[in-house]
């Protein structure tokens, strides 16, 4: 989350004057969004992503309770922090809503400064949360995805890949002559050189469903959703060119007299592999033929319902 962004609530009530008052009272610290019956609630849930919902126990339609099993039901929602708001002020309704995975009972009539804390209180557990998840995503060195946050982006978008029937590109990177590189000028420059290589893969990507992530050593990948071979090509191909133009010396390389970076690629669409391995198998080939070629060059093959990953090869050519 955007440091600046506000984080937002959602108030479920029937009531329209317990809505109105919650969300006056919420609205000067946060972004709040309102839900007068259970379906609503799930649907905004669902469209909105609140940090947290203000839920009230009885509602016409559908009670506290079910809204929550749903809720927790649907892996879009489950995480999303609940507290009950409600009438019943029995202890075996409090316990019997803490059972059921709310966050916290507040029972009516509110007070709104008891509200306000318990709402700060549970807001900023969800930013540690969400602060340790991220730390647990990101590779320490280049601050790009680490390969756990990769292996689990990419199976989320293989299978969205097979339901919309729009194709998949991914591609594999690998600074040229990096042993060469950490030799001549030492370990700590090597770290410098792949960070300002990692900066430049993640500025590359221009959708928030793009992807840049640490594979492995001096190799990065690159998940690029919803794009096919041409384009994703020629995005590989301009960074590419950036990586060269980053103009990072290096007097041990045989390729060029600055680092580089060899790329190999492929395009995927439903109907041409069966297993995700496949198309990272593809990309790992392409990235070996790139560098049996040369390197400094990009290598892509296309995928189609009638083929099996033909190759198709890009060398790089003219003079740096």
């Amino acid at each position: 989350m955007n440091p600046v962004e506000m984080q937002k609530v959602l108030v479920a009530d029937d009531d329209a004057i317990n809505r109105e008052v919650l969300g006056e009272l919420l609205m000067p610290e946060y972004t709040v969004l309102l839900a007068k019956n259970g379906a609503q609630t799930l649907e905004r849930a669902a469209r909105h992503a609140p940090d947290l919902i203000l839920l009230d126990v009885m509602m016409p339609d559908m009670d506290g309770y079910e809204v929550l099993r749903r809720l927790r039901a649907d892996p879009q929602t489950a995480h999303i922090a609940v507290i009950f708001i409600s009438g019943l002020d029995r202890p075996e309704d409090e316990a019997n809503g803490l059972k059921m995975g709310a966050a916290d009972y507040i029972t009516k009539p509110f007070n709104a400064t008891v509200v306000m804390a318990r709402v700060a209180l549970h807001l900023q557990v969800v930013r540690q949360r969400r602060m340790l998840e991220r730390l647990a995503n990101v590779d320490g060195l280049t601050e790009l995805a680490n390969r756990r946050r990769f292996d689990e982006v990419y199976g989320m978008e293989w299978q969205r890949a097979r339901r919309s029937g729009r194709p998949l590109s991914l591609a594999l990177l690998d600074i040229d002559a990096f042993k060469q590189y950490n030799d001549r000028y030492g370990h700590p420059a090597g770290d410098r050189a792949l960070r300002s290589v990692a900066r430049t893969a993640g500025a590359a990507m221009r959708r928030p469903a793009d992807l840049a992530a640490r594979y492995g050593g001096e190799e990065l990948v690159l998940l690029l959703p919803e794009t096919g071979a041409l384009d994703a090509r020629e995005l590989v191909s301009h960074l590419r060119d950036a990586v060269a133009g980053l103009a990072i010396a290096h007097e041990s390389s045989s390729v060029a007299p600055v680092l580089t970076v060899s790329v190999g690629g492929a395009s995927w669409y439903p109907g041409s592999a069966e297993q995700p391995a496949e198309l990272v198998e593809a990309a790992d080939a392409e990235l070996y033929r790139a560098k049996q070629a040369g390197r400094n060059r990009v290598s892509w093959r296309e995928a189609t319902g009638n083929d099996n990953f033909p190759a198709w090869h890009a060398p790089w050519s003219g003079a740096l």
